[in-house]
């Protein structure tokens, strides 16, 4: 799978980078710092509501 960083990221600074599988399940994100380091695993449909609210600017900061 090919992982890809947000596109609000930077060069100089790191993220988080996604992979999306062909048929979206489970979805792997991990810190671009260490990309050999651990993935973690979403079910799409979860991810899918999390990146809508994004998107949706839904989410409060802190």
């Amino acid at each position: 799978m090919r992982f890809r960083k947000s596109s609000y990221s930077s060069v100089v600074e790191d993220c988080v980078e996604i992979a999306l599988p062909e048929d979206l399940d489970p979805v792997l994100i991990r810190d671009s710092k260490r990309p050999g380091g651990p993935a973690l695993r979403i079910a799409a449909a979860p991810y899918r509501s999390f990146a809508q609210a994004i998107r949706n600017r839904e989410l409060g900061t802190t």
